[in-house]
C-alpha cells in the first residue's frame, strides 16, 4: 500500500515538474517571439520614416522645378486623355 502511494506521489511530482518546464518553455518562446516583433515593427517604422523623407525630399525638388518652369499639360492618365473621341472632336473644331 505504501508503495502505491509513493508511485503515485513520484507520478503526480514528475507530471508537475513537465508541466513547469512546459510552462517555461513557452514563456520564453514567448518573450523571443514578442522581441522579433518589435524588431519587424523598428524596422517598419525606421524605412517608414526613410520613405517619407523620401517623398517629402522629392516632392520639395518638384515644387522648385514647377515654380522655375511652369507647365500646363493634362495629366496622360486622365480619363478626358484616353477618350478617342474627344480628341477626334478636338482635331475637327476650327482654329481661330
Amino acid at each position: 500500500m505504501v508503495s502505491n502511494s509513493n508511485e503515485a506521489k513520484a507520478r503526480a511530482e514528475a507530471n508537475f515538474k513537465r508541466k513547469e518546464e512546459k510552462a517555461r518553455e513557452s514563456n520564453k518562446a514567448w518573450a523571443d517571439y514578442q522581441a522579433q516583433y518589435r524588431g519587424v515593427d523598428e524596422k517598419i517604422a525606421r524605412l517608414k520614416a526613410l520613405r517619407l523623407g523620401k517623398e517629402a525630399a522629392e516632392a520639395a525638388a518638384k515644387g522648385k522645378k514647377e515654380a522655375q518652369a511652369p507647365t500646363n499639360k493634362v495629366s496622360p492618365r486622365s480619363r478626358w486623355n484616353r477618350d478617342p473621341r474627344k480628341i477626334l472632336s478636338l482635331d475637327l473644331q476650327p482654329h481661330e
